[in-house]
């Protein structure tokens, strides 16, 4: 099982819409974090739609909890500054996605911390500084799936 981590993730439909793609593909969500919305809000069981209660889901109060529970799996951040192209990593069963909020991404501090395993989404005509939060998971997490199930 591929797991998809969104540390303090600020906007319910993103989230939603990322719920509703781990329940399709049999991918647990991790919420890492303060969040900018709250779990029962009705933003977010739409953005779900009926998928919600089908979701593989994890709450996390903060990093260091996330980290004790996923128990050295190895975990990709991605960010839009900096990092090996995803699609140029080899992914495994077991590897966890992590992706920042949508208007910070994720900290310096983490980055620097697992340097070896920031990737990025290239966008060759750089007219954006970064995508949707939920094209992103959604791009990252099938190039995973493909590799591991050879799709």
């Amino acid at each position: 099982m591929v797991h998809v981590a969104l540390v303090e993730p600020e906007i319910a439909p993103n989230t939603g819409n990322i719920a509703r793609l781990c329940a399709a593909t049999g991918t647990r969500l991790h919420l890492i974090g303060r969040l900018g919305f709250r779990l029962d809000e009705r933003s977010l069981r739409r953005a779900g739609l009926d998928y919600w209660e089908h979701v593989d889901w994890v709450r996390h109060a903060d990093w260091d909890a996330f980290a004790a529970a996923i128990n050295g799996r190895r975990l990709w951040l991605f960010t839009a500054r900096r990092g090996t192209p995803y699609c140029r990593v080899r992914f495994r069963d077991e590897d966890c996605l992590v992706f920042g909020s949508e208007s910070r991404g994720l900290p310096d501090s983490l980055l620097d911390r697992y340097n070896p395993y920031n990737l990025h989404i290239p966008m060759p005509a750089g007219k954006v500084r970064s995508l949707n939060l939920a094209t992103a998971v959604g791009i990252g997490l099938y190039e995973a799936l493909r590799q591991i199930h050879s799709w």
